[in-house]
C-alpha cells in the first residue's frame, strides 16, 4: 500500500545544537495538535467517508502526516545531537531521558506523552472534517508559534515548508466537505 522512499519531503540540516528548541518543536511529534495525532485521526476517518473520493483524501494526507512525523524527528534528532545528560537537565529533557535515554518519544512541550484521548471521531463526515480543518488551523498556529520562537534559518525554513502544508490540508478538507455537505443535501430532497 505505501511506497516509501528515504528522503525527507523538505530537507533538513540543523548544524547548531539547541535543546530548548528541540523541547518546544517535539510537541509536533506527540503534542495535541501534532503531526502522529493528525496521522492517527485520517487513517481512523477515512473508514467512514461517504465515498473513494474522501477515503482517498484522508489517507493521502495521513500518509503525508507520516512524513512531517519523520520530519519532525529528524528536527529533534538534530538538535540534540551531542547533548549531555546535564544539558538535557537544563531543559527538562531529562524526564525523558529516565524512560528512554536519549531516544525521544511523542509528548507534547510539558512532557506529557501522547494519546488519543482528545481525537475527534465521531463516524459522521461534516463533524469529522469540521475537526480536521480545525486541527490543520491548530497545527498552523502552532508552527508560527515555533517559527516566531526560532533564531536558526536551518530551523525555520523546514518549519516554513510544514505550516504551508497545514494551509493546502485545510483547503483539500473544506473542498471535501463542501462537496459532501451538497451531496447530503441534495439527498435529503
Amino acid at each position: 500500500m505505501f511506497n516509501y522512499k528515504k528522503y525527507l519531503a523538505y530537507p533538513i540540516n540543523i548544524k547548531k545544537k539547541d535543546l530548548t528548541m528541540a523541547k518546544y518543536i517535539i510537541t509536533q511529534y506527540g503534542g495535541p495538535y501534532g503531526e502522529l495525532g493528525a496521522a492517527i485521526r485520517y487513517f481512523n476517518q477515512r473508514y467512514t467517508m461517504l465515498d473513494e473520493k474522501g477515503k482517498a483524501l484522508l489517507t493521502d494526507i495521513a500518509v503525508e502526516e507520516f512524513g512531517h512525523v519523520e520530519m519532525i524527528c529528524t528536527m529533534v534528532y538534530q538538535l540534540t545531537k551531542g547533548a549531555t545528560l546535564k544539558e538535557l537537565k537544563e531543559v527538562g529533557l531529562d524526564v525523558n531521558y529516565a524512560q528512554n535515554g536519549f531516544e525521544m518519544t511523542p509528548s507534547d512541550v510539558f512532557g506529557n506523552a501522547f494519546n488519543v484521548i482528545g481525537m475527534g471521531f465521531t463516524g459522521d463526515v461534516l463533524a469529522d472534517l469540521s475537526e480536521d480543518m480545525a486541527a490543520e488551523e491548530k497545527a498552523r498556529a502552532t508552527y508560527e508559534h515555533l517559527i516566531d520562537l526560532a533564531t536558526d534559518e536551518d530551523v525555520i525554513q523546514p518549519l516554513l515548508f510544514l505550516r504551508q502544508r497545514e494551509l493546502v490540508h485545510f483547503a483539500k478538507f473544506k473542498q471535501l466537505y463542501d462537496y459532501y455537505k451538497k451531496l447530503i443535501e441534495d439527498n435529503k430532497k
